[in-house]
C-alpha cells in the first residue's frame, strides 16, 4: 500500500507542475525595443553584471540585432555587448535561439510573456538560467512574487535569482 501511495504521489505531482514550455504566440514587432533586466538566475555572460539593459531591434531579413549594457558589480561604467537572437528552425513562436559568438546558438525560451507586454520571464529548456525583464526598472512585489511562483513550479531553482536593479 506504501508503494501505491507513493507511486500516486509522484504521478499526482507530475502532472500537477507547470511545464517548463515557450509560449505559442509572440509578436516579434511587439517585443522589439527595451527591457530591463530585473531578476536573473544569470549565464556565464551575465555573471558579476548588474543593470542590465537589453535593446531588441527587428530587422529586414526576420532577427534581432541585439544590444545589451550593463555595470559590472564594483563600478559604475557602462559596458556593452552585441549580439543576435533568431526564431527557432521549428518556427515556434516563443522559442528563440540566441547567437553571442558566431556560430553557435543558445536557446531562448519566452516562458510567460504579459498581454500587454509589460513583462517577460525568459528561460532554457534545462533551466540554465532565467531571467524577468520588464519594460520599466521596477515590478510590484505582487507581480514578482507571482512569477516567482510559477517559475518555482516549472522547476526553476528560484533560490539562484540575483536582483539586477535595487529593489
Amino acid at each position: 500500500m506504501k508503494t501505491i501511495c507513493t507511486i500516486l504521489l509522484v504521478l499526482f505531482s507530475f502532472f500537477s507542475a507547470d511545464k517548463n514550455t515557450p509560449v505559442d504566440k509572440l509578436d516579434l514587432k511587439k517585443y522589439a525595443g527595451t527591457w530591463y533586466s530585473l531578476y536573473s538566475i544569470p549565464t556565464i555572460f551575465d555573471k558579476g553584471s548588474r543593470e542590465t539593459t537589453t535593446k531588441y531591434t527587428l530587422n529586414k531579413d526576420g532577427f534581432y540585432n541585439v544590444l545589451t549594457t550593463y555595470k559590472k558589480l564594483n563600478n559604475d561604467k557602462i559596458y556593452s555587448r552585441n549580439s543576435k537572437m533568431f526564431k527557432s528552425e521549428d518556427g515556434k513562436n516563443g522559442e528563440l535561439q540566441a547567437q553571442f559568438i558566431w556560430p553557435i546558438k543558445v536557446d531562448y525560451w519566452i516562458i510567460e510573456l504579459a498581454d500587454d507586454y509589460s513583462y517577460v520571464v525568459v528561460g532554457h529548456p534545462d533551466h540554465k538560467f532565467l531571467f524577468i525583464m520588464s519594460r520599466n526598472q521596477t515590478m510590484s512585489k505582487k507581480t514578482h512574487d507571482e512569477i516567482v511562483a510559477r517559475c518555482k513550479a516549472k522547476g526553476y531553482e528560484v533560490s539562484k535569482l540575483t536582483s539586477q536593479f535595487k529593489d
